[in-house]
Parts: structure tokens; sequence; C-alpha cells
């Protein structure tokens, strides 16, 4: 039973996805309808970039969904369907988009809507992020108490077991950090983002991301999708809107997402669109995982020849 895994916020490169709007029909219409629905040429942006505009998370967060869509459709035109999916925070409207709950054009809007409250509730400079290595999550989570001093130090992300993301006030962050060099942690850095995502910081961009996503449309799911907030299942519709909102200051619990998938039944992991952190994640969190990656043509064919031995 194959899964796909649809990439979050930082898998984005310029470039992206401009093989498969070459080679694929699918993957063109894609980009095309992404630049209609938000009204500029957002493929010439993935394509071309610069760098720094598409790293802009308003730009960044429907680049990626595009991306990632257009591989999936590409993938459908050679047969390569999911009988599951899930995805890494943005990537999860990635799952919804390809398992028919969220129309694209919706999607793409909302995203791009989404990265401009995420990065309009806390000022640029005041929230950091930082990713610490080699600590179990309870470990972390007591670090994160002893460093906050009033302030905002959460999880953010549980990766792998020993990869854990922490977000809030800067100085917090950067307190936990401090700490966890001396509790025996292998490394822990500050991530480039713009904002602390998915802490309860983010708490003003779920207020006004609620009042977008309730002019959208949504349908019961094709496939089940796994969510981040709890890795649960999504099978209808009335679950798509609640738990998205949820998303943005909640904690991405990738770990249990991809356990979950596991003991649904996914014995085949194959990451859809730009870059290749949730393949290699796979494989730390399920033991004798199968993962693969498909973000051009080529891994396409690779991906392919391989669940094809596998069969």
């Amino acid at each position: 039973m194959i899964a796909f895994l649809f990439p979050g916020q930082g898998s984005q490169a310029v470039g992206m996805g401009r093989a498969f709007y070459e080679s694929s029909p699918g993957a063109k219409a894609v980009f095309e309808e992404a630049n209609e629905a938000l009204g500029f040429d957002l493929a010439r942006l993935a394509f071309e970039g610069p760098d720094a505009e598409l790293a802009l998370t308003a730009n960044t967060q429907p680049a990626v969904l595009t991306a990632s869509v257009a591989a999936a459709a590409a993938c459908a035109e050679r047969g390569l369907r999911p009988a599951l999916a899930a995805g890494h925070s943005l990537g999860e409207y990635s799952a919804l988009v390809v398992a028919g709950a969220l129309g694209f054009a919706d999607a793409v809007r909302i995203v791009r809507r989404r990265g401009e409250f995420m990065q309009d509730a806390v000022p640029v400079g005041t929230g950091a992020m930082a990713a610490i290595m080699g600590l179990e999550l309870p470990a972390v989570e007591a670090l994160c108490a002893e460093a906050a001093h009033g302030e905002v130090v959460e999880i953010a992300n549980v990766n792998s077991a020993g990869q854990t993301v922490i977000a809030g006030h800067r100085a917090a962050v950067e307190r936990a950090v401090a700490l966890a060099a001396g509790r025996g942690g292998r490394k822990s850095v500050l991530l480039p983002v713009s904002a602390p995502f998915h802490c309860s910081l983010m708490a003003p961009a779920a207020e006004r991301l609620a009042r977008e996503l309730e002019a959208v449309q949504v349908a019961d799911p094709a496939i089940p999708v796994v969510r981040n907030v709890d890795g649960g299942v999504t099978r209808a519709a009335a679950d798509v809107t609640p738990f998205l909102l949820r998303q943005v200051a909640s904690p991405v619990r990738w770990t249990d997402c991809v356990r979950r998938l596991a003991a649904e039944g996914a014995s085949a992991f194959v990451e859809v669109g730009p870059g290749r952190v949730l393949t290699a994640l796979v494989k730390r969190i399920v033991d004798g995982a199968r993962g693969v990656s498909i973000e051009d043509p080529a891994g396409l064919e690779k991906a392919l020849g391989a669940l094809e031995a596998r069969a």
C-alpha cells in the first residue's frame, strides 16, 4: 500500500517543478491554474526566483503546494496514485488537495493568505525556531519549561525520536538551545525562518485563517489523510477545516503521522514534491520502511522502478 508524503516550507528551491512543467500536461495545468488563481506568475517565481523572493513565506507556501500537486499529477499520469497521504505542516494542504478534500485553486489562495497571516502574527526578529538534536521529546519539553522565564518556547515539530524543533520568543529559544548543549544534545541550531511557526504565538494567524477557510467548500477525502495535530485520520469533510485551524498554532507530530500511516497499512512511502527531507525521516521513524522521493521526472522513473521491483 502506497502512502504519499508532501513536504512543507523549507523544502523550496529555485527551479522546483520546472522539469515536470515541461514534460507533463497535468503538471503544467496545475501551475497554470495557480497563476490564474493568484493573479501573478507563480510558475516563473518557482522556476527562476530570485531565491530571496521565493523564500518569503507568502510566496513559499503556494509555490511548494503547487510544485507538490503538480508532481502528484505527473505521478497520476504514470498510474502512480496513493492509498493514503500525509503532509508536513503546509504539506497537509497538498495531501488534502490530492485526496480531493480541497479544490486546488482554493488551497493555493488559502496557503498564500496563511503565509501572510503567520508572518504578520509575530514581528520579524521577535520569534525564532531551533532544531534540538540528540535529545528525546520529554527532555526537550523540560528544557522549554526551564528556559521560558515567562516567555513562550514550545515544541513545534516532532520529526523523529532524536530531532525536535522548538519555537517561541527568540530569547527563550536561545536559552533553550544553550541548555540543550549542557544536557547531552548532539547539536542544536537556530533555523533560518522568518517567524516562530506551530507555537501559541501563531494563535492570531489561526483566527484570521478561520474566516478564509469558512468560505471554502470541502469534500470527503477519497483516501485517508493523516493529520499533523494528533496523528488521527481525516476521512470526512467535517474534519478538514477544524484540524487545519488547530494545526497553525500546534506542534506538527510527524513521528505520529508516519507511524499511523504504517499502522493503516502503508508499506511504501513516496515523498512527492521538492526535497527529500521526509524520505530521510521515514527511515528513522519506522524500522525497515521503504522510502523514495519524487521531485522531477528522473525521480519518478526511479521510484516507479523501485516500487515495481518491490511489488
